[in-house]
């Protein structure tokens, strides 16, 4: 999910604009339009409220001063000059009149000496909410013949005070959970601390945030954005904490350790809810914004909060983190006596439910763990689509059970057998040959001879030349239709990224064979097994989902309703290869039906080889893979063992 950009750069005075918004500072043109129409005797206020807005906005406070009376200009340049730093402002627009109506009359009142002039300010506050929009009223009066502006904070806002500034508080929500299918939190608690200042007590707050800024990098060099932090500071009320960002324990240590260096940074022990419980991989991880993790999730998020950087917490990151509660207010420096100017609510966070069944998963990892290899698992339910289990061991925080692309191999087979069932008349008593060589094509296959058999002993003994042979019988389109009709290759609208598997039309006879035995340029993830494994079992293939009540941005496909006399026969031949083939060391029960295989293949300049199993029992169906030579019938066995 791609952002635009949202950085900003300085205008005078420390007002800023954002590159993301459309909104562009005016300047003076569409000002003076509108205010020199009209008639105006010699002695009139108008000049005098022209130029001070005109000059206010435009940011030359020097010269909006020099329009006043009352107190020194100075004063009234830096009352002035802080307003865009005190709401941390994109963009400010002033206006003749406060939109209610175009009556000149209405917009300055003269009476005599003095004057009352109404006027309109619209302030843009960035990532800190929608655009602020409120009348205003300025006083003159008629000082050696001029007009002068009498100066008073309540030009800036008419609530404001004199001894107040303006302030912009930002209320998060609690973050929203993640939970099983039982609706249990697949997120815990951990040791962290949670980094800030006290922006009124800051020495030099420019330095403080640079410094912060260069000592936290993340993730290869991802970095904080330090001028909008000191937009957030400066905007924040000055004696209130502020937290910057959260930092992991031990995962931060040498951070924290390097960041206690910065003057003015606060460490306060939290134990917080960021770590994944299990399927970490699925469920991501939470982490500080960087600038470039920011231009992903957009606004209303700022630099340092505690963000989904990975998984569904980054998918799903605006439901589950919700939207601040923004509110702009007048205050004195020590906090007392606020008063909120304006508010915008945020939208309340919602719990995204997955799936993932914790029985299944703990016996997924368990089977896993120890392997000196990347594997991967996935646990579908035939009847529904739903994802029970995913499991990632050695894979460096990738979800290679959604996203691994390997060939098949013989698991393939379960694909190829059906269509031979389907389209070519056959059945799993079927009389085939197994001879230790055979080539069609341009391709040559090999493995050792068995007799003449059924179809079904062939196939459990992994007989890849039955099949190789057995490709004269199916015709390159009826085989890659087949293949999509299981799923593989197809859009399954699912709510998070999956590799569903690619299935090239062959382009000759030897292509053919080569697909008919999971090689050449078929490739699958693991989760694309399980589900074809679980279409085996139940006779109709079902799209996955690991979401529920998730709205999807892209339509899942229907089921796939597949031939039933295919299906009983695929049935028999998978029973036999766990019963008597390849899957038989995974036979802890009667109802378990599966196959193995190992398929070689090349990434890159290095020669590989996955180790797959890939079965059902009940109404479970998996799928592991293991990219290196290991028994997987043995591990399909500890799994369900449990």
């Amino acid at each position: 999910m791609s952002m635009t950009n949202r950085g900003r750069r300085r205008f005078p005075g420390g007002i800023r604009r954002t590159r993301r918004r459309a909104v562009a500072l005016t300047t003076t043109g569409a000002l003076v339009a509108g205010m020199t129409t009209g008639c105006w005797a010699e002695r009139s206020a108008m000049p005098a409220v022209r130029d001070f807005l005109i000059a206010w906005q435009v940011g030359n406070f020097e010269a909006a001063a020099g329009n006043t009376v009352g107190v020194d200009r100075q004063e009234v340049a830096d009352a002035l000059s802080r307003v865009g730093r005190q709401l941390d402002a994109a963009s400010l627009r002033l206006s003749l009149g406060t939109g209610v109506t175009d009556s000149d009359v209405d917009q300055i009142v003269q009476n005599g000496n003095e004057a009352d002039a109404r006027f309109t300010v619209k302030i843009d506050l960035g990532e800190n909410g929608q655009p602020w929009e409120y009348p205003g009223l300025m006083r003159l009066k008629r000082v050696g013949g001029k007009w002068k502006v009498v100066w008073s904070p309540s030009i800036i806002h008419t609530s404001l005070q004199p001894g107040q500034r303006l302030a912009v508080v930002t209320d998060e929500p609690k973050r929203a959970a993640i939970t099983d299918t039982h609706g249990r939190s697949l997120v815990r608690k951990i040791g962290a601390y949670d980094v800030g200042v006290f922006p009124g007590q800051l020495a030099d707050p420019k330095k403080t945030l640079d410094m912060l800024a260069e000592q936290a990098k993340f993730d290869g060099g991802r970095r904080l954005d330090a001028e909008r932090l000191l937009g957030r500071v400066r905007s924040a009320p000055p004696q209130d904490f502020l937290p910057l960002l959260t930092l992991q324990v031990p995962a931060h240590n040498a951070l924290v350790q390097r960041l206690t260096s910065v003057p003015g940074l606060k460490f306060n022990g939290v134990q917080a809810p960021i770590a994944p419980a299990y399927a970490p991989e699925l469920v991501g991880t939470l982490g500080p914004a960087t600038a470039d993790r920011l231009q992903q999730v957009g606004a209303p998020y700022q630099p340092g909060d505690t963000i989904g950087v990975s998984g569904i917490q980054l998918l799903q990151q605006r439901r589950l983190a919700g939207t601040p509660t923004v509110r702009v207010v007048a205050q004195d420096e020590s906090g007392e006596n606020t008063k909120e100017l304006r508010s915008w609510e945020g939208q309340a966070p919602q719990d995204v439910q997955t799936t993932l069944d914790p029985s299944y998963q703990r016996k997924a990892d368990k089977a896993l763990a120890g392997l000196p290899y990347p594997a991967s698992m996935v646990v579908v339910r035939p009847s529904t689509g739903e994802v029970l289990a995913v499991s990632n061991h050695g894979t460096g925080g990738t979800n290679r059970a959604f996203e691994g692309e390997y060939p098949p191999g013989l698991t393939f087979g379960i694909v190829s057998a059906e269509a031979l069932f389907s389209e070519a008349g056959m059945n799993q008593s079927t009389e085939t040959t197994c001879p230790d060589s055979v080539t069609v094509g341009d391709k040559t296959f090999t493995n050792q001879a068995r007799g003449d058999s059924s179809f079904a002993n062939h196939f459990a003994a992994s007989c890849k030349t039955t099949l190789a042979q057995l490709s004269s019988k199916l015709d390159a389109q009826t085989l890659a239709n087949e293949a999509a009709e299981l799923g593989i290759g197809q859009e399954w609208g699912l709510s998070v990224p999956a590799f569903t598997g690619s299935v090239p039309t062959p382009a000759n006879d030897g292509e053919k064979a080569a697909m008919m035995v999971g090689e050449g340029d078929v490739q699958v993830s693991p989760l694309t097994m399980a589900l074809v494994a679980a279409a085996a079992q139940n006779g109709t293939w079902k799209p996955p989902y690991v979401l529920k009540d998730i709205p999807k941005t892209i339509q899942a496909p229907p089921p796939q309703n597949l031939q039933p006399e295919a299906i009983a026969s695929l049935k028999k031949v998978l029973a036999r290869t766990a019963s008597h083939g390849s899957a038989r060391g995974a036979r802890v029960s009667g109802d378990l039906v599966g196959v193995a295989a190992l398929a070689a293949y090349r990434d890159g300049s290095h020669n590989k080889s996955v180790s797959w199993f890939v079965g059902s029992v009940g109404d479970r169906a998996f799928a592991i893979a293991v990219e290196g030579r290991v028994n997987t019938p043995k591990i399909a066995a500890d799994f369900l063992r449990g």
